[in-house]
Formats: structure tokens, sequence, C-alpha cells
């Protein structure tokens, strides 16, 4: 059992990152075609941000926080080790940078979001770091 809970829960960060990964990129394109005044284009992000946050990402958010409560569950000694801690806390942040990605979201739907580009661009980079960091911990186990 535990095998089959690992494997979905990889393909769950999966998912998940793939979709960090690409939200942030809509929003360079949002912006982008918002200082132009493409108002076409923006109708056409907004349907795409909105679907890939309710339809891809949160699901997959819940499948990973789920599949991982399981495998703590199974393998409870693991919450006794410093890698998990800072693992669960990487976690954690990724939680808090969805959550992000929604305000973000609705800012866009409103006309509301005055954020460039450039900012996007950035912004885009920290779920790389992160996704560095629960690999790392996850297959090193460095304490």
């Amino acid at each position: 059992m535990y095998l089959w809970i690992k494997a979905l829960h990889i393909v769950a960060v999966v998912t998940w990152f793939a979709a960090l990964f690409y939200l942030p990129r809509l929003y360079v394109y949002h912006a982008m075609a918002r200082d132009k005044g493409e108002q076409q284009a923006i109708d056409h992000f907004l349907v795409m941000e909105r679907k890939l946050y309710r339809g891809i990402m949160t699901p997959s958010m819940i499948a990973v926080i789920g599949l991982g409560i399981w495998l703590l569950y199974l393998m409870p000694q693991w919450l006794g080790m410093g890698w998990m801690h800072a693992k669960l806390l990487l976690v954690l942040l990724l939680v808090v940078y969805h959550h992000v990605c929604l305000v973000y979201l609705k800012q866009f739907a409103a006309g509301r979001c005055q954020r460039s580009h450039g900012f996007f661009r950035a912004f885009n980079e920290l779920p790389v770091i992160a996704l560095l960091g629960v690999v790392l911990l996850a297959v090193l186990k460095p304490f």
C-alpha cells in the first residue's frame, strides 16, 4: 500500500508544480496584454487562469496534502526527523504561494492588478527554489 500512495503522491506533486509554474507565466502574458489594452487576450487569459487554478492547481494541492498525510500516517517516524520538518515548512510556504496566486487571480478578474509582467517573471521563480529544496530533502534526508 505504501508504494501506491507514494506513487500517487509523486504524480500529484508533479501536477501541482506544473500548475504552480504555469499560472504565474499566464500572469506575465496577462499583464503584457493589459498594458497593450488587448481586451480579447485579457478575456482569454481570465478563462485560462480560472480553469487552471480551480480545475488543476487546487485539486492537485489537495491531493498532495492528503496523500502526504497518509504517508505520514504510514511512516510516523518521519515526523521526528529534521529533514521532514524542513520539507513540511517548504510545503506550507507553497500553500501560501498557491493562495497568493488566488489573490492575483481575483485582482486580474476585477481589473485591479497593477503588478508588472516583470514582477510576475520573478514571482514565477519562487516555486523552482521550493521544488529544489523539497526534492533534495526528500531524497538526501540530510538531517
